[in-house]
């Protein structure tokens, strides 16, 4: 392994996850070997936790895990290691908001993502209007984006933000998603100058809000400082603007094949698409000390 790389954070959904998501062969064996070779694999992703700990299920995989968009930090035997949440009374506000404004929307939690109840029938509708009003856009892709949502593990369904009320949990990711993008550009520009908040998007058709210290970037930060590792010792890949805090501040960083190209521009390298292992390709050339 390249001397200097001591630790690599890879991204999950259109990074190390293909299109079916899961993770190849490929790319599970240059982790291990990675691992096997004293090198910090950690995994930096949007999605919750225990959602990450499912897909590793039958991998024999384990790792760091940067979780609900740095949000919070669990160590590789699933202890919980940090987290930033939002601010109670703001995140039952935003809540509200989207709920008025008749969004679908997911919370992480400490071991649930709550969704509203109605939200599955609130996409189905917009996926109707949007693909009858204008003939160019694919239903089968639109379906395929509410399944990945719907794919996640650990869903706990709420009437409304009402009944979160009183409860003591914590709030570290909310989720936006809406078909229209009208309805998103108006989400994100509602959201867009609160200072005490963080707000990315990491597909197509959601945005995302952290608290202000919560990011990618910052838990990257953190974890190399917890494990002795300077941040040019770290490499980082993604493919998409919630992977940009942590791209930034990684001492290597790839972007996938697959990614925009303005993430292209941010990184150093581009490594293949996820399709086609684009990891294992970006591992292996940290391996032999090479520019991909």
């Amino acid at each position: 392994m390249s001397k200097m790389v001591k630790l690599i954070a890879l991204d999950l959904d259109g990074t190390l996850l293909n299109e079916d998501n899961y993770i190849s062969d490929k790319n599970l064996d240059a982790i291990k070997f990675a691992q096997t070779n004293g090198v910090e694999v950690v995994v930096a992703t949007g999605r919750a936790h225990f959602d990450v700990q499912s897909i590793f299920k039958d991998t024999g995989l384990q790792t760091w895990i940067i979780g609900a968009n740095g949000a919070t930090i669990h160590q590789p035997n699933g202890e919980l290691f940090q987290s930033v949440p939002i601010n109670r009374n703001e995140a039952l506000n935003i809540l509200g908001w989207l709920e008025q404004e008749g969004f679908y929307y997911e919370v992480f939690s400490n071991d649930s993502i709550i969704t509203p109840q109605n939200g599955r029938e609130l996409l189905a509708i917009e996926m109707d209007r949007v693909t009858s009003g204008n003939p160019d856009v694919s239903i089968e892709q639109l379906k395929h984006a509410a399944e990945k949502q719907y794919s996640q593990t650990g869903f706990s369904f709420i009437h409304s933000s009402k009944d979160l009320t009183g409860t003591g949990m914590d709030f570290y990711n909310i989720l936006a998603f809406s078909f229209d993008e009208d309805k998103l550009k108006r989400g994100k520009a509602h959201f867009k100058g609160t200072t005490d908040l963080t707000i990315v998007s990491s597909a197509k058709h959601n945005f995302e809000l952290e608290h202000q210290n919560a990011s990618k970037g910052i838990a990257l930060n953190i974890l190399a400082s917890k494990l002795n590792i300077d941040l040019k010792d770290t490499a980082a890949v993604g493919d998409s603007y919630n992977d940009l805090s942590m791209l930034r501040v990684a001492g290597r960083s790839a972007a996938m094949g697959n990614a925009p190209d303005e993430i292209k521009k941010s990184c150093h390298e581009v490594t293949l698409p996820n399709v086609e292992d684009g990891v294992a390709h970006f591992i292996n050339s940290l391996i032999h000390g090479t520019k991909i």
